[in-house]
Parts: C-alpha cells; structure tokens; sequence
C-alpha cells in the first residue's frame, strides 16, 4: 500500500529522516485517517490531536536543523488506556477513574517520546484490562476494522484496532492472559508478549508480579523489533527488569530457516476449537515446511496449567484491585469483582501448588525448546465474536464456565513464562482474521522475531487491509 498511513513505522522513519516527507505530513496524514473512520470503530478513546499537530511542527523545524532525535522521530503512536500519560486522562477503562488525569508518564511512554515518537491518544481497553474483548461503561465497545460487528479482542483491542485501520504504525500494549496475541489474531496485526522484566512496568502497584507484562503492537514483525528496541531496558524501579543484550535490536537478520526444527500443537494440550480457526492453522504447516523447517507434532504436557493460570491471576488482580473493590466496588464490572474475589478467597496449599505447576511448566518448555527451534499453535481458539458478546459462551460445544476461559490457548504459554507472538496467519470463509501463535526459548525475543519475519514474508496476509 502506498498511502502514508498504511507505510510501515521502519519506512516512515527512513523517509522522515531523509526529508522525503515532513512529520506534519505524516501526522496530517494518520490524523484525516483517524477523523474519517475513528467514530465508527472506536479505537482512540482520548487525544489530543491539534497538540500531536504542533508536535509534528516543533519536530519539522528539528529536521530542518539536522537534528532528529531518536529511533522513533515524528511516528505517531497512541498508549494503552493503563499507562500514565502526563495531562492526558488515564482511566484503566474504569469509572472508578473516569476523571484520572496523571502528572506523570509512565516509563513505557517516556521511552517513546525519548526516542521521538509524538502521542496521539489513548487506546481503548476493557475495565483493568479484564478480558480479552474491549469495551467498558465510559467509551463502549471497540469494533473490529475487519467487520464492524465483531470484537476487536483485547485487552490491546484499542490498540490493535488502531494499526489495523491505519491510525498509527506503533501502539503498545501489556498482557497476562493473551491481551497482546489475541487482539493482533483478531485485527490481523502482530503483538509480542516478551519474557517476563524485558520491557519494564513503572510505575507499577505490583512490581513483584510475574504474570503480566508489557510489549509492543505493530503491523509487521520488523516494527515490532524497532518497537521494542525503543521500550526494552533495565530499570531499577523494575526487580524483574532484564539488561540489555543482543536479544533486543532495531534490525532483523534474514536468518536460514532450513533445518528449523518446529513442534506444532493444534490444540494445546485439548482445547476446543473452532473449526475454521483449527483449518487456518494447518493450513499453514506446508508454509513452514516450504521454509525448510521441519515440523513435528509434540507439545509439552499442560494438564495443570489452567489451575496455576487462574489462581496467579487471582492474586494479581487481588493485588492491585483488592483495596479499590473494598472501597468502591460498586463501580465495577461483575468479573473484575469476581476476579479479585477469587484471589482474596485463595488458600495457601493452592498458592503453593500453584507456583509449583508454573516452576515446573517453565522447565518443562525449556526443556522441549532444546529439542525444538519454537513452538507453533493457534492463538485465539476462537473467531472474532459478536460485538454485543462479553465473551464466548461455548466454542464447538464445549461450554465456558467463566469469562477467562476460552483464552486458554494463549493463558496456557502465559504459564511457562516463554516470550510468545502472534501474527497474521490467514483469514475465515467470512473474512476475519486468525493469527498463528509462535513461542520461542526464554528471553530469547530477537531469534524469535527472526524467524517471525521468516514466515511473515512467505505468508504476506497481514497485507490485507480492512475495506473501511
């Protein structure tokens, strides 16, 4: 596409950069965009776009001095609605901070507007991100640019929404149980969840939580890698935060693919799915084999995964929301209290055993993962449901008890710990769109968005734009 505002964020910097085009023009660009079709889909939920314009002028006026600053010089970019952004509202997708505006940055966006990136807006989330489909009760839904009655997935709906209609190139996002792979399988873009402390949290209300963590949107794998080059880093603030190494650069080698040796679960460890989504995916094993890899079907044994899943996120969401469902819990939705509930009613033995299952599922995967290059699954097990859905009741006849289930595939690589990404792998009888879940060895994030780019460019489907 030659549009501006469907060019990459690598292509757009370059021609930044080299003065082929202005950053006024490039924002201008992505800002007719978002006020054309934003209204419909609801991705951005607060901006300040004439702020982003005067930004881009103040950048321009760097440019004609020969001095831009930063990776990111003049992209545009928007933040998920759970990080600070100074004078900018920040409302967690939550009444209980409907008027919340910071007077700080969090670190993931002070990186961005360092390495020149100007903010947009906010993108839209469900409440605390609770959930893997975006709405809440003060912006409402986010609706899937692929089809307007679909979810967008979440809980990065907002922000994968956004790159799929060609708002901005780059827009970050955060995941515990599948909030960066699931709304990029639903919008037909890539999201990285990274290894645990490789982008850190700050500030954050549960630094020593192992579960969550944050990492880059995009719509290709080489946007991603420039992306997370840009937020990844040691912070003190961060016990987890990993050095910096040679698993996080700006540019991807074309690595030799022949050889790989790939395992492929169709269903991680026997979950339901649906049958289109279960197609897609085989379909792309002949893909990967004309790569020269060589697949196998082999998985680790995830039995228990579910059980640690569930009780970790209880903790965590009793965490950081326990005090805030004891002081107004009337403001929020009925899983986020059902979710805190269950931390706050949590049992040692069940604490302890669950940490024993996720010890041994992460030495489980790093043990398959010397025997196999990556891991290949589906990511969502599920197509992009009715937007008036809170979540998929049922998939292929097997029921949902709660709201968390059917993101099982995704929560399952959640529990090893490994860094995993989702990118675009084709589209159903409808149109909507399926992602392939590909896992790699533990902080091993640049072999692992190498081979991603690999099978990005033997399978170009993310080319395929939303008839908006």
């Amino acid at each position: 596409m030659s549009e501006i505002f469907y060019q990459s964020a690598t292509s757009l910097a370059h021609v930044i950069k080299t003065k082929k085009l202005s950053v006024l023009e490039v924002m201008d660009a992505h800002i007719d965009r978002i006020e054309k079709y934003n209204s419909a889909i609801n991705a951005i939920v607060t901006a300040d776009l004439e702020a982003a314009r005067q930004h881009a002028k103040d950048a321009d006026k760097l440019l004609a001095a020969d001095n831009p600053i930063g990776p990111l010089f003049g992209l545009p970019v928007v933040h998920k609605d759970n990080v600070s952004t100074k004078g900018m509202r920040t409302t967690f997708g939550s009444l209980a901070y409907e008027n919340n505006i910071p007077n700080q940055d969090s670190l993931i966006v002070k990186r961005q507007r360092d390495a020149g990136a100007i903010t947009l807006g906010k993108s839209n989330m469900p409440e605390f991100g609770a959930g893997s489909h975006t709405f809440n009760e003060i912006f409402g839904a986010t609706k899937n640019p692929y089809h307007l009655g679909v979810s967008a997935g979440g809980s990065s709906g907002g922000a994968a929404a956004a790159l799929a209609a060609g708002f901005v190139p780059l827009a970050d996002g955060s995941d515990m149980g599948g909030s960066l792979r699931n709304p990029a399988s639903f919008c037909n873009v890539v999201g990285l969840r990274p290894s645990l402390g490789r982008v850190p949290i700050v500030p954050s209300s549960f630094p020593f939580g192992t579960l969550g963590v944050a990492g880059p949107m995009a719509r290709t794998v080489e946007d991603v890698a420039l992306y997370l080059s840009v937020i990844a880093g040691p912070d003190p603030r961060d016990p987890y935060s990993a050095a910096a190494d040679s698993q996080v650069g700006s540019v991807l080698s074309n690595i030799e693919t022949k050889g790989i040796k790939l395992a492929f679960s169709a269903d991680i460890g026997g979950l339901p799915f649906d049958p289109q989504v279960s197609n897609v995916i085989a379909q792309s094993l002949p893909i990967f084999e004309s790569m020269g890899c060589h697949v196998e079907q082999a998985e680790p044994d995830f039995s228990e995964a579910d059980f640690a899943f569930e009780v970790l996120r209880g903790i965590a969401f009793a965490t950081n929301f326990g005090p805030l469902r004891a002081a107004k819990g009337d403001l929020l939705k009925n899983t986020v209290v059902w979710n805190i509930d269950v931390g706050l009613n949590l049992r040692g033995e069940e604490i302890a055993r669950a940490e024993r299952i996720r010890s041994a599922m992460f030495l489980k995967m790093e043990q398959f993962l010397l025997k196999y290059d990556f891991l290949i699954c589906p990511t969502v097990q599920v197509l992009p449901f009715d937007i008036n859905m809170e979540y998929p009741l049922e998939i292929n006849g097997t029921k949902m008890g709660t709201y968390i289930e059917w993101m099982r595939s995704a929560c399952r690589i959640t529990i090893t710990g490994h860094p995993a990404i989702s990118i675009p792998c084709g589209f159903s009888d409808g149109g909507l769109p399926i992602g392939i879940q590909i896992v790699g060895p533990y902080r091993r994030e640049k072999r692992l968005l190498e081979f991603a780019k690999q099978f990005e460019l033997a399978n170009p489907v993310g080319l395929i734009r939303p008839a908006l």
